[in-house]
């Protein structure tokens, strides 16, 4: 089996890169990292000479390039199948992936106003219009895994999934602006702050000394 390379932008800030990561991290899938930060000089030159796209994350498999970070959770997924990144049984499969898939997607108005910088404690700020309603809807969806098919664990499904490596970042920015959320959303931002892969990260991001100011806010 091809070995793993995977190229990232900044611990403090790269949300995208931290998903792919904790996915593979917290199973024990080994790999290589390349930290590439960004918004300096030679970035964007150093980024393109791993990622057709451009961007971070990205996958390197062999002769393969695998360049959004849902797509390189997907790929270890498949190669390392005992790790059962996905659930087992159908239905919560399906599930798993919609809301994977809706945070791939959506939640606009909490990307922009709420950046992810773990480095930071900015209690109340980010209050813009649609906001809450993101963070509403993110509570709405761990209510109700929890509740449909996370019984018999602690995460989302239960055991670790893909999903949970998609909201982990969802996570760090709640900490990070103080959001108050209802008690199951609230156990279930402490299981994720509590693995060992996502406490490594945070302490690797708070050792980084670039800053870039749109962050920063």
């Amino acid at each position: 089996m091809d070995s793993f390379t995977l190229v990232i932008g900044n611990k403090a800030y790269s949300s995208w890169s931290l998903r792919p990561w904790l996915a593979m991290k917290h199973v024990g899938i080994p790999f290589a990292e390349i930290r590439i930060p960004l918004t300096q000089p030679e970035s964007e030159q150093r980024v393109r000479e791993y990622s057709p796209s451009g961007r971070v994350p990205v996958l390197k498999a062999g002769g393969l390039d695998i360049w959004d970070s849902l797509a390189i959770c997907e790929y270890p997924a498949e190669q390392f199948p005992q790790h059962t990144l996905w659930p087992g049984d159908v239905a919560a499969r399906a599930v798993a992936r919609s809301v994977s898939a809706e945070m791939h997607a959506g939640f606009s108005a909490l990307r922009e106003n709420m950046t992810h910088n773990v480095r930071k404690s900015l209690p109340g700020k980010g209050r813009a219009p649609g906001v809450q309603e993101d963070i509403d809807r993110i509570c709405a969806i761990w209510r109700d895994c929890r509740a449909r098919f996370g019984t018999s664990g602690e995460m989302l499904f239960g055991r670790f999934s893909i999903a949970d490596a998609m909201y982990a970042p969802v996570v760090n920015r709640f900490v990070t602006y103080g959001v108050d959320v209802d008690p199951v959303s609230a156990a279930y931002m402490r299981t994720i702050q509590a693995l060992p892969a996502l406490q490594q990260w945070i302490a690797e991001a708070r050792s980084e000394t670039e800053v870039i100011q749109q962050f920063e806010r």
